[in-house]
């Protein structure tokens, strides 16, 4: 009967061992679908916040004078209206605005990740002499620049003062992203160099065959980057650029936004729509390219953050 009694004691005992563990992983679990579900609602709360403004934008775009003076226009378009669009994408001016975006943009965009990426190979070996003294002066130029008035004395005394080059070759190595490249490059495992060079290719061909195709994640990462620098550029343009053909999308649309309250801007309309609708049309033609551009690179462009900004 002792004995009996002792076994049983130890299974009322182990019975309640488990049910106390069954409860503290029930516990776990319940705060874990919390925290995930508070995770959310936080997350579509941020969402929320930085899409009103856009859809707000949008909807003023398509909505009638009356609409927008009265001011019921919310995330939804009243009195729905396509003219202001329409006449954006007639524009003469917006449409030279846009070339000249879309043409810098392309250009500089290629061209930058082009040097970036041969200048970053050789400071990823650091089995090469000086290469980090040669590190330095590239990081030197972040944190210190000749200033405003010398930058325009200089572009001057290069001719490059009001023309599409001004705009491109002064950015055509970011050291931010040039840093971006070679951290990149340094996770490539060594093997597979040791390999190449095994089998009589040189650094040209072991570039191209092999760091090339392995490295599409922080190049994508590069061209969403610089694409969109160069395309809101609005700084560089305003200091550098004169002549009207020049104009690109920032000033543009600074432009339109001076003479939004202007009684001449509306002269031209003949329907009932707002300037205010047409600078909304306007910042909406010039989004949708980047909106394009972004979805193709989503994927590579998450790889190429988490990889190639990992290192210091």
């Amino acid at each position: 009967m002792k004995s009996q009694n002792i076994v049983n004691k130890n299974i009322n005992i182990r019975m309640n061992g488990q049910t106390g563990n069954i409860k503290a992983v029930k516990q776990v679990i319940t705060e874990s679908n919390m925290v995930t579900a508070f995770s959310y609602l936080f997350i579509g709360v941020l969402v929320l916040i930085v899409l009103f403004p856009m859809m707000h934008v949008v909807s003023k775009a398509f909505s009638a004078e009356w609409a927008i003076n009265s001011g019921s226009v919310g995330i939804l378009p009243v009195g729905f209206q396509t003219f202001a669009l329409n006449s954006i994408l007639k524009s003469r001016n917006f449409l030279i605005a846009f070339g000249n975006s879309l043409f810098i943009t392309l250009i500089g965009t290629l061209c930058t990740l082009t040097l970036s990426a041969l200048t970053a190979y050789p400071l990823s070996m650091r089995n090469l002499p000086y290469m980090k003294g040669f590190l330095l002066l590239f990081v030197f130029t972040m944190y210190f620049g000749g200033g405003i008035i010398p930058t325009y004395l200089l572009y001057n005394t290069y001719g490059i003062l009001n023309t599409k080059s001004v705009l491109i070759l002064p950015g055509l190595i970011n050291v931010f992203h040039l840093l971006i490249i070679k951290n990149f490059y340094e996770d490539i495992p060594e093997s597979i160099i040791e390999s190449a060079k095994v089998d009589g290719a040189n650094n040209l061909t072991i570039f191209l065959k092999f760091i090339v195709p392995l490295s599409k994640p922080v190049y994508a990462t590069i061209v969403v980057f610089t694409s969109v620098m160069l395309w809101n550029n609005y700084f560089d343009p305003m200091m550098y650029i004169n002549s009207p053909d020049l104009q690109t999308l920032p000033l543009y649309l600074r432009d339109m936004i001076m003479k939004a309250q202007d009684v001449q801007a509306k002269e031209l309309l003949l329907v009932d729509v707002s300037a205010e609708s047409i600078t909304a049309a306007a910042i909406v033609a010039s989004t949708i390219p980047i909106l394009l551009v972004y979805p193709f690179m989503q994927r590579h462009f998450v790889k190429g953050m988490t990889i190639g900004s990992t290192k210091g």
